[in-house]
């Protein structure tokens, strides 16, 4: 039997290589802040940026209606250091920023820790602390339950005490004597002040208000936490104009290790820089 000829081979067809589509770093904001709105802004609406960037913006949930920022926003914890590693590796995450309040402590040892067990770079974003200035009377101390105490020197158990801590801590003047003017953004949880009067109210606050509240409510002394920011800073100078002693907590530091800057645009350049291959951050 004769065999079949083979068949020529087909000529070899030209297909189309299809692009390869680069990543895009995925930049976490730990936020909550007007610090932190300000930089998912500069981040997620940069013109030109390089490399161009995916931004998630990440809020604690404390604040019944959070102003959100720019990009993609994610709202509630992650379950402690071990949770926001794991998140940070599910997600793919090139950098994280911390730019909680000054004050998130906890948040900021667990960012600190889950950056380091996931190798991924870390900033802390920290608006600057208020300075005393010329005819201020200011008393600092490390924490509430100090400021709760250092009432005794500076009030009249029947005294009037401004008291702009936020909404968390207030246990500390829970069994003072003194009348308390509370401002929070949101109603606080007991336990409250036994005299105890609330004022909801979300800044910026400007001088003038800042006047009619001292003088209205007959305050004797002022006490606040050294958040920083232009956004409260009047009650300072009208505290200082209407010779009212203003005892400030002194801010927890950085975590050890962690770089830090002060301002959006500083934080933005450094993310820039830390997704950047070339700049071997």
């Amino acid at each position: 039997m004769a065999a079949t000829p083979a068949r020529p081979a087909r000529p070899a067809t030209n297909v189309p290589s299809v692009p390869s589509v680069p990543r895009v770093p995925h930049i976490l904001i730990l936020g909550g802040t007007t610090e932190g709105r300000v930089l998912a802004g500069l981040l997620h609406g940069e013109p030109g940026a390089r490399p161009p960037l995916r931004v998630t913006s990440s809020l604690a949930g404390r604040v019944a209606s959070p102003r959100l920022p720019a990009g993609e926003v994610r709202i509630g914890g992650f379950g402690g250091a071990d949770g926001l590693a794991a998140w940070l590796r599910e997600h793919a995450v090139d950098a994280v920023i911390d730019a909680t309040h000054p004050f998130a402590e906890r948040i900021s040892f667990n960012a600190a820790l889950a950056a380091a067990t996931a190798h991924v770079p870390l900033l802390a974003l920290r608006r600057p602390g208020w300075v005393p200035e010329p005819g201020d009377d200011w008393h600092s101390v490390p924490s509430l339950d100090a400021a709760a105490q250092a009432l005794d020197g500076l009030c009249r158990p029947d005294g009037r005490v401004f008291l702009t801590t936020g909404r968390l801590g207030l246990a500390a003047f829970a069994d003072r004597p003194e009348h308390f003017l509370v401002r929070s953004v949101d109603a606080p949880g007991v336990p409250l002040p036994a005299r105890a009067e609330l004022l909801l109210e979300r800044g910026p606050f400007t001088l003038e208000g800042e006047r009619e509240v001292l003088a209205g409510h007959r305050i004797d002394v002022l006490v606040t936490k050294d958040s920083g920011g232009a956004a409260t800073a009047p009650k300072l100078r009208a505290a200082r104009e209407a010779g009212v002693p203003v005892v400030v907590v002194r801010r927890p530091p950085v975590p050890d290790g962690v770089p830090a800057v002060e301002s959006p645009a500083e934080a933005a350049a450094w993310a820039q820089r830390a997704t950047d291959p070339a700049a071997g951050l």
